[in-house]
């Protein structure tokens, strides 16, 4: 584990407590606003009681890294380098940027409409592409998602349950997929992803839930995401509008 910090082997326990702690929010490229696992899960990995970690998460709002939420739990508030190198983290493993990310890179504010959200068994092919057993649980989540409060794209995620069985259980009406990923344990990086791109004619039920004409142009893009493990999470289709919606790649020649 990298000396983070706080850390110091002198250092009462729930101080090295909230040097690891840190270490790992760092280590995994948490992001302002990504939910904190439970403390029961926190304590348990950590193996120290639910005191110590209460103590340590104290410690780290007091410091500006942290903060809780009524009723919520605990969310990352800021995470920026200490200046001196020997405090410096573990380097931040390269992410596939989610439609929240995008929205707060670019400054803008993004919204959902979850229209399903349920847990079934995998068909074949959608267990041939996420690597699991046909009839293994799913979950499966239908959204519309809004830039500053104008439609964008209707989103259809499937996930593995067993890579973050916490999907089941929370509102994304609110919460980010990519960092309830981050905050699962262990957690969840997606790190590299095969996106393909295509247009095509609206379907009906396209036409109105992204309120567009018949001739709106649709564009609509594949992605399969991998984790830090190389193991895929996400199978998902996006269905852009458009007029709101543009693909750009970087195209590098690695031979």
């Amino acid at each position: 584990m990298p000396r983070g910090l706080f850390a110091d082997d002198a250092l009462p326990l729930y101080e090295r407590t909230a040097a690891q702690l840190l270490d790992d929010l760092r280590g995994t490229a948490a992001r302002t606003g990504d939910r904190l696992p439970s403390e029961r899960a926190l304590a348990t990995r950590y193996a120290v009681s639910r005191v110590t970690l209460r103590a340590a998460l104290a410690e780290l709002e007091s410091r500006g890294f942290v903060r809780p939420a009524s009723s919520r739990g605990w969310f990352v508030a800021e995470l920026g380098q200490s200046p001196d190198p020997a405090m410096a983290s573990t380097a931040a493993a390269p992410q596939v940027q989610g439609f929240a990310d995008y929205a707060h890179v670019n400054g803008l504010t993004a919204s959902s409409q979850v229209l399903s959200a349920t847990v079934r068994p995998a068909t074949v092919s959608e267990a041939e592409h996420l690597r699991i057993a046909p009839g293994a649980d799913l979950f499966d989540l239908h959204r519309l998602r809004f830039l500053d409060d104008l439609v964008v794209v209707l989103e259809h995620n499937r996930l593995p349950l067993t890579v973050c069985p916490a999907l089941a259980e929370t509102d994304f009406n609110t919460a980010s997929l990519y960092a309830t990923l981050r905050a699962a344990d262990p957690p969840q990086l997606p790190s590299v992803a095969d996106y393909s791109v295509e247009a095509r004619h609206p379907m009906p039920r396209e036409i109105e839930l992204l309120e567009i004409g018949d001739t709106m142009p649709m564009l609509v893009a594949t992605q399969l995401t991998f984790n830090q493990a190389d193991r895929p999470i996400e199978l998902t289709v996006q269905v852009y509008r458009g007029d709101r919606y543009r693909f750009r790649a970087s195209i590098t020649n690695r031979t």
